[in-house]
């Protein structure tokens, strides 16, 4: 798996300083949103497609560059992070849990779009999505690869996928 390399040539960065912003900008948005610590791990080889008792928010790039950025994080840590956003105890995926980790992949998805774009205008981010299931595949058919990264939270492992292209 790779970035794309002429859009990381354009941005004069390499895969690793990618991979180390996008780590640090979703460590920062947990740290201060959620209050929750995350340590992130080298990123996976594979893209994992195929997700069991997960939530998935996502939001799309559009502009100068086009892409996605999916986090990935299952049922009990979702309603986790929701619980400590709102300050009270959520039990059950509902619309607050779906608001909260769609903001979650906005709030990393607007940092991460500086990235590519010094102001960040020439790229636009999509309304987030949320999609929650007992067993489901989520599958791009961009040719782009992605960038997966692991993050450990407690016992919990969440993952963000990020694709980008021209």
């Amino acid at each position: 798996m790779g970035l794309d390399a002429t859009v990381l040539n354009e941005a004069n960065l390499t895969e690793d300083a990618v991979r180390a912003n996008i780590a640090e900008i979703t460590k920062g948005v947990f740290s201060t949103m959620v209050m929750m610590d995350l340590v992130d791990d080298l990123p996976l080889t594979e893209p994992v497609i195929s997700f069991h008792d997960t939530m998935t928010s996502m939001v799309g790039l559009a502009g100068s560059h086009s892409g996605i950025l999916a986090i990935h994080c299952p049922k009990c840590l979702a309603l986790r992070i929701t619980s400590s956003m709102l300050g009270m105890e959520v039990t059950e995926i509902d619309d607050d849990v779906n608001d909260a980790m769609g903001e979650i992949a906005n709030m990393v998805g607007g940092d991460v779009k500086h990235i590519f774009s010094p102001k960040g205008s020439d790229i636009n981010l999509s309304i987030p999505t949320v999609i929650y299931g007992s067993d489901y595949v989520l599958e791009s058919i961009s040719t782009a690869e992605s960038l997966v990264i692991p993050f450990d939270c407690g016992e919990d492992r969440l993952l963000l996928s990020f694709k980008i292209g021209k």
